[in-house]
């Protein structure tokens, strides 16, 4: 290479986030030597820019809900002022403590990481356009992570000032005295959820008649319901024209059952999506098939050039960061001659609302247009003894078991902890465990998991606290 440098290793992963860092290191502890591409900071997405800030915001907005409600307690305790430098600094100490453990686990791996813009010249090289030039990287074997990014979408006015994507939004040091929300997706729900509790006046809006489209829709009605509740506004069914100025902020222009309203808010946050990153001339270029903007594996996480690999959200599906990991581990072991695969059957799903929605494996629609004869079980949070505890009454379970052998084909959660609880459904689902055996399985108490246990002796008939 011209006034280049070259170097060579056994597996470059193009892109540092989940899947990336996570194939890179699986790699080196098979053996390979390993070079890393990233063009911003190790961790992607979710670390930086997304799971990790936003939960750490949350973690705010949770503590303004127990002071809220305090008097319950027995403690007068009020909320005299709300500091976002302060808030927002404690959630970049939270990001920049895991960043530089990834870095570390990243050198004690001896994977060679090469800050810079990748691109690809073939299955087996790699060109990097570092500060300090462009490097050659020879490899045998190719793991592209490229990620996702915010949607923007084409609606006039979305260039203005004041109106944020995900990113700028986790950046506020000025609480916004009211925000529109554009989506009512996980991102938009986690979003009003978090501007809720630290006082802005919030109105969300989506285009489909539902919040969290994909979810359960008993499931999406209940926290509807609750979030109106609170006090976060929605409209619903409807379609954004344009966001225009006025002179008390931005104005957005909502189509609602067929005529034209306007919200003005400080703030508009659009949160309709992301959009994959993987549809580039290099890949084009290679052959590399893509369909709808992801790229194409097959249950080896191979693409249809050999040696080529992909994992997380450029490859489409779920967009979730522990299924990146996942898929980045098994990128790695297949790239090394280890044949592994995932189980698509069992990836849990959370969003961090109050309360929160988690989800794993079938619904009770999914199951029935796979033509699958359910037993469904329920169980509220207001009839367990921990939740009332914790003063958390809102919220039910619900387990799916296959009609006369009671395999738990998945759940779907309403409450306290959701995220934390559905883990051991996860893992019924993946060893096609029977309702029967979590019902019997004794639960400490007073626990939130006694929910799944009620919940899975509902489905067989034999509920004790229901």
């Amino acid at each position: 290479m011209i006034n280049g440098k070259e170097q060579s290793s056994d597996i470059c992963v193009l892109g540092g986030g989940p899947a990336g860092y996570v194939a890179a290191i699986r790699a080196a502890q098979l053996g390979a030597k390993v070079t890393l591409i990233e063009q911003r900071e190790v961790g992607g997405t979710c670390l930086n820019r997304g799971c990790i800030p936003t939960k750490a915001l949350l973690k705010t907005s949770e503590v303004l809900y127990l002071l809220r409600k305090s008097k319950e307690f027995g403690l007068a305790a009020t909320v005299s002022s709300i500091d976002a430098r302060v808030f927002q600094s404690r959630k970049d100490r939270v990001v920049k403590s895991l960043r530089m453990g990834v870095e570390h686990l990243l050198s004690k791996n001896g994977i060679d990481v090469l800050k810079g813009k990748g691109r690809i010249e073939s299955a087996k090289r790699v060109i990097v356009n570092t500060e300090d030039g462009e490097v050659a990287v020879n490899c045998n074997g190719l793991i592209i992570t490229t990620g996702s990014e915010p949607l923007i979408p084409n609606i006039p006015g979305i260039k203005l000032e004041g109106v944020l994507t995900s990113d700028e939004a986790l950046e506020l040091t000025e609480i916004p005295e009211s925000i529109t929300i554009i989506g009512a997706g996980a991102i938009g729900m986690e979003f009003a959820t978090l501007y809720h509790s630290l006082g802005s006046k919030v109105t969300v809006i989506e285009v489909k008649d539902t919040i969290i489209p994909n979810e359960d829709k008993e499931i999406t009605a209940e926290l509807l319901k609750i979030m109106k509740r609170q006090g976060i506004k929605f409209q619903l069914g409807s379609r954004v024209k344009e966001i225009g100025e006025s002179p008390n902020g931005l104005e957005t222009h909502v189509y609602v059952d067929g005529k034209e309203v306007s919200l003005i808010t400080e703030k508009v946050l659009v949160a309709v999506g992301r959009k994959l990153g993987g549809v580039s001339s290099d890949i084009s270029a290679l052959g590399i098939e893509v369909t709808k903007g992801s790229i194409v594996v097959n249950e080896h996480m191979e693409t249809n050039v050999p040696g080529v690999y992909s994992a997380g959200d450029v490859i489409g599906g779920s967009l979730l960061a522990h299924l990146a990991f996942a898929e980045g581990r098994v990128a790695a072991e297949n790239a090394m001659g280890i044949k592994s695969m995932l189980n698509y059957a069992a990836v849990p799903s959370c969003v961090y609302t109050n309360p929160e929605v988690a989800a794993v494996g079938l619904s009770e629609d999914q199951a029935k247009e796979k033509g699958i004869a359910v037993k469904v079980g329920r169980f509220d949070f207001r009839n367990n003894g921990r939740a009332l505890c914790h003063g958390e009454r809102e919220g039910f379970v619900k387990v799916i078991t296959e009609e006369g052998t009671g395999v738990i084909l998945g759940a779907r959660i309403l409450g306290p902890h959701a995220s934390e609880l559905i883990s051991e459904i996860t893992l019924a689902v993946s060893l096609g465990i029977k309702a029967e055996v979590l019902a019997d399985m004794i639960h400490p108490h007073p626990a939130l998991a006694e929910a799944m246990m009620e919940a899975c002796g509902d489905a067989i008939g034999r509920a004790i606290h229901k």
